[in-house]
């Protein structure tokens, strides 16, 4: 079964809510428009899977919701690429891997006590954005 989007959140900016969308424009080189990421350098995008945030609420003892994770695009399971330089269509967006997306302090507030270790290599991976367009709740998801 290939993997769909089943959550888009952005935020305007930092330490703002993350707010649920339907659907989102990217733009090539730039991101997820009305993001608080859009036009930075490298940090268009970032991709969590729910299978890893699953295994993290096994290690943390509840479940950890996509939205107070603080990244843009969750899909339904597998593994999100982690290597520099690996591609990933989500819809027709393609994006290439920058790094880890590496949990912050903040996810102890906002979540609870431990969840930024219960996340550490389970939070997903920051993209850039090479071939904007649309992504959109139910999107399929694959490999460059």
């Amino acid at each position: 079964m290939t993997p769909t989007v089943i959550a888009i959140h952005v935020a305007k900016a930092r330490r703002l809510p993350m707010q649920a969308r339907e659907q989102v424009e990217i733009e090539a080189g730039k991101g997820i428009v009305g993001d608080r990421h859009h036009g930075t350098r490298h940090r268009h995008v970032t991709v969590q899977s729910r299978e890893s945030l699953d295994e993290a609420a096994a290690v943390f003892g509840q479940v950890v919701p996509s939205h107070l994770t603080r990244r843009n695009i969750t899909v339904s399971h597998g593994v999100v690429p982690r290597d520099p330089g690996a591609l990933l269509r989500v819809g027709d967006v393609l994006l290439e891997a920058v790094r880890i997306a590496a949990p912050c302090k903040l996810l102890d507030d906002t979540i609870g006590d431990g969840a930024q270790e219960a996340l550490r290599r389970r939070a997903g991976t920051v993209f850039r954005v090479l071939e904007g367009g649309s992504i959109a709740v139910g999107d399929e998801v694959r490999s460059g």
